[in-house]
This record gives structure tokens, sequence and C-alpha cells, in this order.
């Protein structure tokens, strides 16, 4: 249905502009600079055309493999001004594209590939494995591929595994990672002492933020030391917290099976008199998986991440807000991100400094202590009454199954793509898709980018429009 604007608005002025059928143009592309073995190799040559000119399977065409010329914007959204320009100072950036080179810096026969997986689990993980050796294994004829285990340590530790198609066959279908993962072991002398001594040519490092802060040091020490091997992060973060890509596989696995959580502290709340079912999703710093899963859901009554504050007495509180749902249907549903109200909950000196093996902060039970503050509410308010809490933490049976057919499908290009990447001599990027297009990011990039749920983004928008729960913003 038309919507009538007043004469000389910007808006009309904007619609009569599209109207006419003007051309516009925008702002200068930036092209990220993309890491590449020649920039200090100066003797680099490329090691032929690439094999898949030779496999039977391929017959590459035109178009088949992918240039310097071919990118993805970072941003494919802006709003144009009457002029035809961007109404505000936008800055279009474009990463290289990843795919297929026409010639590749490695020859096969003497490529020695190490796998690493670190950092906690995630679906995916062993797709991800599978598809590094099948790929390097079928697509360019790479016949020494090995497994790193239990994570960054696993390099000057234990003796790495070689790894095959026949032995990876079905690890697609298993949860966590068969390499093993761990946190912390970050020994930048011995890693790349243990990379040389092993003859490693190509490293493929899968894990999360703090795992790619690590990558980077890798890329850097192995710049410093002139050494012809090509370094790539694999994004892995069930939290979906890895800035700039689309999203990190297996997040749409944890977003399904939060459904399953969500379902049954759905049951078991509408089976019970003013019952409240409490459920506690992974999300540290994001609340990703918390919005998605509220938005799937459909039962969730409030929904809280740790981009918002929240509050529980007074007006406009949790408290109120629940008691109400209570009245109005006799039960309900409340899903907190891990992350969420973590300056509510006391804490010792003690915790205060307490940090994990990654350096991280750790964080305190926000569920065992919501289901604590709601029944000594429930106890002071309302007396003999009866009430019930049920709290699910379904934290580590999301992150440890095998992933969905979308997450699969996924890591196989995530996979392939960055194998494409290292052949052509890239280094010391990651990859993952940007707008739907896979391409190659600068490692530096993704260790340093945060990906926070906007609460100014529609999305978030229509979590409240689900909930209809309060902003919890103090007059």
């Amino acid at each position: 249905m038309a919507t009538d604007h007043p004469a000389g608005s910007a808006t009309q002025q904007l619609n009569d502009h599209f109207d006419d059928h003007q051309p516009f143009s925008l702002s200068p592309i930036t092209l990220q600079k993309l890491p590449h073995l020649s920039e200090y190799l100066q003797d680099l040559q490329p090691a032929g055309p690439n094999p898949l000119d030779r496999n039977p399977f391929f017959y590459p065409s035109d178009g088949f493999y992918i240039t310097s010329s071919d990118v993805v914007l970072r941003h494919t959204v802006c709003r144009l001004s009457p002029s035809g320009a961007p109404d505000y100072p936008f800055h279009h950036v474009a990463y290289i594209r990843a795919g297929p080179r026409k010639n590749i810096f490695f020859d096969p026969s003497t490529t020695r590939a190490a796998i690493v997986t670190c950092g906690g689990l995630c679906p995916g993980m062993n797709t991800v494995i599978r598809e590094l050796v099948v790929g390097l294994w079928d697509l360019y004829g790479v016949r020494q591929i090995f497994g790193i285990k239990a994570g960054y340590r696993g390099f000057y530790s234990t003796p790495p595994v070689e790894l095959s198609p026949k032995m990876v066959h079905n690890w697609h279908m298993r949860g966590g990672t068969v390499l093993g993962t761990s946190r912390g072991g970050f020994d930048l002398k011995k890693i790349v002492d243990a990379i040389q001594n092993h003859g490693f040519n190509q490293v493929y490092i899968i894990g999360g933020d703090g795992t790619m802060r690590g990558a980077v040091k890798i890329f850097e020490e192995v710049q410093r030391r002139k050494l012809r091997i090509g370094v790539t992060g694999i994004p892995k973060t069930v939290d979906n917290d890895v800035g700039i890509i689309d999203r990190s596989f297996g997040f749409q696995t944890a977003v399904e099976m939060a459904q399953q959580a969500i379902h049954a502290a759905h049951v078991e709340a509408e089976s019970a008199v003013n019952g409240i079912g409490l459920v506690k999703l992974m999300g540290r710093s994001t609340g990703h998986i918390t919005l998605h899963a509220t938005l799937s859901s459909r039962d969730v009554d409030c929904c809280l991440i740790p981009e918002t504050e929240f509050y529980l007495e007074g007006k406009g509180g949790l408290f109120e807000f629940l008691e109400q749902r209570l009245k109005e249907r006799g039960h309900a549903v409340v899903v907190v991100a891990e992350g969420a109200g973590q300056d509510l909950i006391p804490r010792t000196k003690a915790q205060e400094e307490e940090r994990d093996e990654s350096g991280n902060r750790v964080f305190l039970d926000v569920g065992a202590w919501l289901k604590s503050e709601l029944k000594k509410w429930w106890d002071r308010d309302h007396p003999n009454e009866l009430f019930t809490v049920k709290y699910i933490d379904p934290t580590y049976m999301i992150r440890a199954v095998p992933a969905n057919a979308t997450d699969n499908l996924y890591c196989t290009l995530v996979a392939h793509s960055a194998i494409h990447g290292v052949m052509a001599g890239h280094t010391g990027f990651v990859t993952g898709p940007i707008n739907g297009n896979h391409a190659y990011i600068p490692l530096i990039d993704v260790a340093q980018a945060k990906n926070a749920v906007s609460t100014k983004d529609h999305k978030w928008e229509w979590v409240r429009s689900v909930t209809n729960q309060p902003d919890f913003v103090k007059s």
C-alpha cells in the first residue's frame, strides 16, 4: 500500500529521485590487503598450475578460477540521500573472494599440512577436520596430512597423528573433536620450533577468538623467520561472537538444540502451579544463541542477554513482570545467556580476580543464582502459595552434538575455501561468509573484531515483540 509523504520532504525527494531513474554512485571501495608468502619470500615462484586442471571430476570452465579482482563487500546496505550518495559517512570495505586460483605455490608432493583444534567444543569441529583432510587429498593430491593432539600444546608435547580420508571417513557424524582440544598451552617459540622441526608448511588452526589471537602471533613469527609456511585460521565459536563473518560454524546447530531445552522448560512450567521454566544458554559476551532461540521458540516470556542490563526488584523489574505473567497465564519461561547479569551476582575478592586457562574472567552461574533469587522473592511476597522453578542448563549437551545438515554444509565450504587460499600462497587469513559469499579476511582483523548483539537493530525489536518483556530502563 502506498504511503503519502509531505511535498518537499527528504523521503519524497528521494522517491522522486528514483522515479526519475537518475544514476547515482557510491563512495570508492577499499580492498583489504590479504597477506601472501611472496611479500617476505623474495624468490618465491608458483609451483605450477592448479591440479584441478587435471582432476577428472572438475573440468574447470571460464570463470571457475577466482582472481584478485573478485571481491566481497562487507556492507551491502546503506541509506541514500536525495543526491544519490549515502546520507552519513559510509566507508565501503571489500575482501578478496575465496575459491580456487589458477596457479598454486605449494607442490602437493612436498606439502606437509598440520591441523589443530583449540578451545572449547563446538558442533562441526570434526566435520571441518574431515573436510580439510579430504579436500587436501582429493582436490590437490596432498598425501602428508597430520593432526595435532590436544590444542596448541600438542605441537610440542605429543607426536602428530597422520590422517587420511579413510581414517576420517565418518568423523562428521561425531560430536566434539577426535584430535582433542585444550585451553592455554600457548608457547610461541615452542610451537613455531615444532612446526619447523616437523617440516610442516601448511598450518590450519580451528578455534575461537583467543585461538585466532594466537594464530596471529604464529603467523607473525613465521614471517619474522621468513619461513615458507602458510597459516590460516578457521573461526569456531558456538556463541557466534566472531566479528566480520556472517556466522561461525556450529551456531545453527546450537540454536536448534536450544529449542529442545526451551520446549522442556515450557512443558515443566506449564504443568506446574505458578511454574517458571528457567533455561541458561551459552553466550559469555554475546547473546546470539539466546536471541535466535527466543525468536525461533515463541514460548519464551523473557530473554536476558549480556548486551542489555536488567534488574530484579521494583517498578519495571523482572519480578514485577513475572508476577504479572503468572497471574495471566499461570506459567512463564525465562531464557538467560551465561554472560548476562554478572554484575548483579555477589562475588568474593578471589572470584573477582579468577581467570580461566585462556585468560578470560571466570563467570559465575547466572542460572543457579537467578533460580535462588526467584525462590527468595516468591517466599517473601507470596508465602504459602505454590511456586516451582525448573532450571535447565543444556550447555554441554549443545556444544557436544554433531553438526546438523546446514552446519555440515558450511563446514565443507569453509574448509575447502581455506585449502584453496593456502595453496594459492595466501597466509595469515581467516575464511568465512560475508553477506553469503565466502571471503578471505586478514587474521588480525578477525582477532580484533567483535560481534555483539545490537539492541538498536530490528532483530532485538522482534524479540521484544515476541516476549513483550520490559526494557529494564529505570526512570
